[in-house]
């Protein structure tokens, strides 16, 4: 895609998701907001849309993005949703969609989700079972959905069991990343989502992370070129997994890195603002690489490496500050056990031979796991 000519974004980064007719473009820059109606207009079916946002987001950009959809004479209305993770469940969900049915919707509406993580998935899920199926485009104005959650079609919820168990693979028709939007993040949100940020250093690209040693302060900090190279390299390692594994039959599981851990210390601390997602992952990625090393698959240098350098940033690397006298590895062990990467009975964990080299496995113990968890609620 083409910039407008009275576009205002700069140094537009474009990846694309090939997955044939269903392939869809990345945009990363600053700017993007004010050129959104030029880039969704050639995509809709008809030039109809409903925005879905949440009260942080509202304030700050609907009115824009709405100047920026009518300016493309493309007609739009705004549904706005509770920010929080609490938002993501069955009772919210059920209002969208009774929303979306009131205001007599088509197939051929499109639905763009503005906002973070919790309103890419829900968004989206309406959009994969509302009409049976509409077309959606993301907006992601968080760095944990600019890097993550708003690339590759999962869509979901979650439950009294745990994170993501219900939902959908349902790709977006777009994916337009503002880096301006990052400006007005609260630091402990952009801190949180810098965790998916070093994950794809840690899963696979050794140079990445050598390159977040150097950069990352400069990228928290602010630092718009930081910013969009970090984005736009995140968003190119997973489009390339997501072409090859969309449904995560194989590789795409390596995206998961501190995820299982993370997912079962979400689930215990009420998925509050107790532990933000990100940060859930940060301890979950140190507890990963503590099991790797506890099972002789890569060094304690590792480890620590991770941990100074995640902790350098101001991201969580253990359970004492969320954990509470109510925690135990046995409780923690549950919520993994309800994860939906459990084959067989048996869990899928995502370990490591050192950095940048990830692998997935099915034969870890119980007891090995048990023994991290322990000493990392003791320390």
């Amino acid at each position: 895609m083409t910039a407008p000519r009275n576009e205002t974004a700069t140094d537009v980064d474009s990846v694309r998701v090939d997955l044939g007719a269903r392939g869809y473009d990345i945009l990363v820059g600053a700017g993007l907001l004010a050129a959104a109606g030029h880039y969704i207009r050639p995509l809709l079916r008809h030039p109809r849309v409903v925005v879905i946002t949440d009260s942080n987001v509202a304030p700050l950009y609907l009115a824009a993005v709405e100047t920026a959809l009518g300016e493309a004479d493309i007609e739009c209305t705004a549904i706005t949703l509770p920010a929080g993770e609490q938002t993501k469940d069955f009772a919210h969900l059920e209002a969208l969609a009774e929303d979306l049915l009131a205001g007599k919707v088509g197939r051929d509406t499109t639905l763009v989700a503005l906002g973070g993580g919790v309103i890419g998935d829900l968004a989206g899920f309406a959009a994969a079972i509302t009409m049976r199926g509409m077309d959606f485009v993301q907006i992601p104005t968080t760095l944990l959905a600019q890097v993550d959650s708003a690339v590759g079609g999962k869509t979901g919820i979650n439950t009294r069991h745990g994170k993501n168990l219900v939902g959908a693979f349902h790709q977006p028709r777009l994916v337009l990343s503002d880096i301006a939007t990052l400006d007005t993040l609260p630091e402990r949100e952009l801190v949180a989502g810098y965790a998916e940020v070093v994950k794809y250093g840690l899963i696979r690209d050794a140079a990445f992370f050598r390159w977040l040693e150097t950069n990352g302060l400069r990228l928290c900090g602010g630092d718009t070129e930081a910013r969009r190279h970090a984005v736009a390299a995140c968003c190119a390692a997973k489009a390339a997994i997501v072409a090859e594994d969309e449904r995560e039959a194989g590789r795409r599981a390596l995206l998961n890195l501190g995820h299982t851990f993370g997912h079962a210390l979400e689930a215990q601390s009420g998925f509050g603002d107790t532990l933000l997602h990100g940060e859930a992952v940060a301890i979950g990625m140190v507890l990963a690489f503590e099991l790797s090393a506890r099972l002789g698959l890569c060094r304690p240098a590792d480890t620590e490496r991770v941990r100074r350098h995640l902790s350098e940033v101001g991201l969580p690397v253990g359970l004492r500050g969320p954990a509470d006298r109510s925690w135990s590895a046995d409780g923690l062990l549950v919520h993994m056990a309800r994860d939906k990467k459990v084959l067989g009975g048996k869990l899928g964990l995502v370990l490591v031979r050192g950095i940048g080299e990830a692998f997935v496995t099915h034969d870890v113990d119980a007891q090995d796991m048990a023994a991290v968890l322990d000493a990392a609620l003791g320390a």
